[in-house]
């Protein structure tokens, strides 16, 4: 089943590569979307695409090296309609 998921991500999620490796993770499961730094020092991130690709990318992202999760916020989404590839954006 095709899901769309906004997530904030918390935690020490800036300044360790987190954009490059959720994007490359996304792409390798087939997900499309994109993931931005905020200035609050959050990451945002919105995936589309098969629900358990979705979720083999979160939970990837917890292994990360460098990468300390502490909390994440996901909310379900409308599908974006012929949204291709998954980008690294800036705020």
């Amino acid at each position: 089943m095709k899901v769309r998921r906004h997530i904030y991500f918390s935690g020490q999620v800036q300044g360790v590569g987190f954009r490059y490796r959720s994007a490359g993770l996304a792409r390798s499961f087939g997900l499309s979307g994109w993931v931005r730094n905020l200035a609050d020092g959050r990451v945002e991130m919105e995936a589309q695409g098969e629900l358990s690709a979705i979720r083999r990318l979160l939970t990837q992202l917890k292994f990360q090296r460098f990468i300390i999760i502490r909390r994440m916020d996901v909310a379900e989404k409308p599908l974006v309609e012929g949204e291709r590839g998954f980008s690294v954006t800036d705020y």
